[in-house]
């Protein structure tokens, strides 16, 4: 062997493939760095082989750890990796992990089949599915990229095979949880806990390795339809402990006892007469619920809204979140009511009627709306009066008050009857005129004498003669001559101006019955 030859052997002594030694970096490139391993000896890290954004990170003069993968490559350089020298170390680490039963910390990088990779040091371990939470999670994608601590289950070095479990972590840190929070688990207690779970009926809430029961019933004193409402998964809530079985471990939790009951002080607070605002929650057919306070709502029945309209649809003067105020009528504590008004809280017209108008009083109004049995009559105050059908005319026979009147039609009529507690008045139209079955009837139609009048009405029985304004007289079927297949109809028309002779006055029943027979009209 000449000097040479003895000079480059001297040169790497020390160092052989396999083996991890520490150098200095002399200059990075775009490729890779540099590294003096000493004894004269330059080494070449290509950019492949560096750790994660190594090659933006190291500088000239900065020390590294390398393996030496080879003595000497094509340029004269040993060739080293980093990657390589830091798995050597993260293998170490792993297995002392697994001796030990120590955690490691890993991020996790993809998904395989049945289950997900995690980096750990440069070292490639398999998460199984059933290892990665307490409870297989819904979408693993979010996990990627994500760090956690692990526990090794099994490591194979000549397979390059780490298995890792997150979930017996998980278990052991849950069950050390649940003997702290088990010493804390008294009635009454106030704890901190997680919401873990949402559903029709409540809450489940970690309380930290054992899970307890927040009944919907038991979040608000007021009232919610769903548990969303209040709370979402992952929120941080106080709640306190209503019981707790020790050999079931079943927890019963409550949220609305830690603020005292409203209804203790609603007589209180809330005395008949008052004035209130609260928020609509609730409408009914019946009325709304407006609630005053939280756990406090009172009711505005339908007959309560208005003075004058009684049969409202409560839907179409309100809508939820509306602001109202309303006067208190009753408090109940022990059933948990209120009733409110919105009409205590204007003048009551009824109390202007009564002082305004007097029976036997013409007043004016306006034809508001029909009903088969009469009219009603819409005055200046608010208030209807009921025009009856038989009030409305002395002799004509009203089958429907639409015969006579129109809606919107102003008329004047005479007041008949005012009760103001029981919010009703009555009007007649007749009453206007003199009655005409009063005073000379008899005298001005006496039995025999011949009458002329105009037909007004003709029915299966008969024909109604229109007399005068205001009296008719009854022509009956049976006093009529015609042919056994003829009917009024071909006899009569409406207006006809036809001649009768009176055969019967009865002012009592309101009657003159007339006869046509021996008399063409």
């Amino acid at each position: 062997m000449n000097d040479l030859e003895k000079l480059y052997a001297d040169s790497f002594k020390g160092l052989h493939p396999g083996a991890i030694t520490k150098g200095r970096v002399i200059q990075v490139k775009p490729d890779g760095i540099i590294v003096d391993v000493g004894l004269k000896c330059e080494g070449f890290v290509p950019r492949s082989e560096l750790l994660e954004n190594e090659i933006e990170t190291l500088s000239a003069g900065d020390d590294v750890e390398v393996f030496i993968e080879r003595l000497s490559d094509s340029d004269g350089f040993v060739k080293l990796s980093r990657q390589k020298a830091q798995g050597v170390k993260s293998w170490d680490m792993i297995e002392k992990a697994f001796q030990k039963s120590e955690p490691v910390d890993g991020k996790i990088t993809g998904k395989v089949k049945g289950g997900m990779t995690v980096n750990i040091g440069g070292v490639s371990a398999f998460l199984p599915g059933s290892q990665i939470d307490l409870k297989a999670p819904k979408n693993t994608d979010q996990l990627i990229g994500k760090k956690y601590t692990f526990k090794v289950l099994n490591l194979n070095h000549k397979g390059s095979n780490v298995i890792v479990s997150r979930r017996v972590l998980l278990e052991e840190e849950r069950s050390k949880l649940r003997e702290k929070t088990l010493t804390r688990l008294k009635d009454g207690a106030i704890l901190e806990g997680t919401v873990k779970n949402l559903t029709d009926y409540g809450a489940f809430i970690d309380l930290g390795g054992i899970d307890g029961l927040l009944h919907i019933s038991d979040m608000s004193w007021g009232r919610i339809s769903h548990p969303g409402e209040l709370f979402r998964v992952g929120d941080t809530v106080e709640v306190m402990i209503l019981s707790f079985n020790t050999e079931n471990e079943k927890v019963t939790l409550g949220y609305k006892q830690k603020k005292p009951d409203p209804w203790a002080s609603v007589e209180e607070k809330y005395p008949p007469g008052q004035k209130v605002t609260g928020k609509v929650i609730t409408i009914t057919d019946y009325g709304v619920f407006v609630e005053l306070e939280e756990g406090v709502e009172g009711l505005i029945h339908v007959s309560e809204v208005d003075w004058t309209e009684k049969n409202i649809k409560p839907s179409k003067y309100f809508s939820i979140g509306d602001r109202v105020e309303a006067a208190i009528l009753k408090v109940s504590r022990a059933d948990k009511r209120i009733s409110l008004s919105i009409r205590q809280l204007k003048p009551n017209p009824w109390e202007v009627v009564k002082e305004k108008y007097s029976v036997g009083q013409r007043i004016t109004g306006k034809v508001k709306n029909f009903a088969e049995f009469g009219t009603f009559v819409s005055l200046d105050e608010g208030v209807d009066a009921l025009l009856h059908i038989s009030d409305m005319s002395w002799v004509k026979r009203v089958k429907h008050p639409s015969d006579m009147l129109k809606t919107g039609q102003e008329i004047e009529v005479e007041i008949l009857s005012i009760e103001p507690e029981k919010e009703r008045i009555s009007v007649g139209l007749k009453q206007l005129t003199p009655d005409p079955w009063t005073g000379d009837i008899q005298a001005r139609y006496t039995l025999g004498d011949p009458v002329r009048g105009k037909v007004a009405n003709i029915t299966d029985f008969g024909v109604f003669v229109e007399l005068e304004e205001g009296l008719e007289g009854l022509i009956h079927i049976s006093e009529v001559e015609k042919k056994s297949d003829e009917k009024l109809e071909d006899l009569f028309s409406i207006g006809d101006e036809i001649t009768a002779r009176v055969i019967n006055v009865n002012p009592a029943e309101r009657k003159i019955d007339l006869t046509t027979k021996t008399m063409i009209g």
